[in-house]
C-alpha cells in the first residue's frame, strides 16, 4: 500500500513532467480543493473536474512557464506538507513572479481528500499588472 508520501511525491513528479491526468490521478472524486483566499482561482472546489475547471485552465490561461518547483516533502502521516515555490510570467502584463508557497494535503484511503494552498497572494497579483 502506498503511503500519504508516496501519493503526493507522484503527484509533484507528474507536475514536473506537465502531467495533468498524472497529477489528479489520486484526487478522490469529492475531494476539496481551497486555493487562498485573494489569488486568481481563490475558492474552494469539489471533485476533478471542478479543480481543473477552475484552477487549471485558469492558470493555463492566465500564465505562460507557470510551474512549481518542490524544496521540501515533509510527511505528518495521512497529512503531507510541500514547501516551494510558484513561478511564472502572466501573459497579459509580460511581469515574472516567484513567489514562496505551501501547500497542505490530506490523503486517506490511497485517495486525496483535501489540499489547501499558501501562498502570498501580493505578489501574484503584482504580476497580473
Amino acid at each position: 500500500m502506498r503511503t500519504a508520501y508516496d501519493i503526493i511525491k507522484a503527484h509533484y513528479d507528474a507536475s514536473t513532467r506537465g502531467d495533468l491526468d498524472g497529477m489528479l490521478a489520486d484526487l478522490a472524486p469529492d475531494a476539496t480543493w481551497i486555493e487562498m483566499e485573494g489569488s486568481l482561482c481563490a475558492g474552494t472546489y469539489v471533485g476533478r473536474d471542478a479543480v481543473v475547471e477552475n484552477v487549471f485552465k485558469v492558470i493555463g490561461a492566465e500564465f505562460d512557464q507557470f510551474g512549481f518547483t518542490l524544496e521540501r516533502l515533509l510527511d505528518a502521516g495521512d497529512d503531507v506538507v510541500a514547501i516551494g515555490g510558484y513561478h511564472g510570467r502572466h501573459r497579459r502584463s509580460g511581469k515574472s513572479f516567484k513567489v514562496r508557497t505551501a501547500h497542505l494535503w490530506t490523503v486517506q484511503g490511497d485517495m486525496i481528500r483535501r489540499f489547501e494552498q499558501f501562498t502570498d497572494t501580493q505578489r501574484l497579483a503584482e504580476a497580473e499588472g
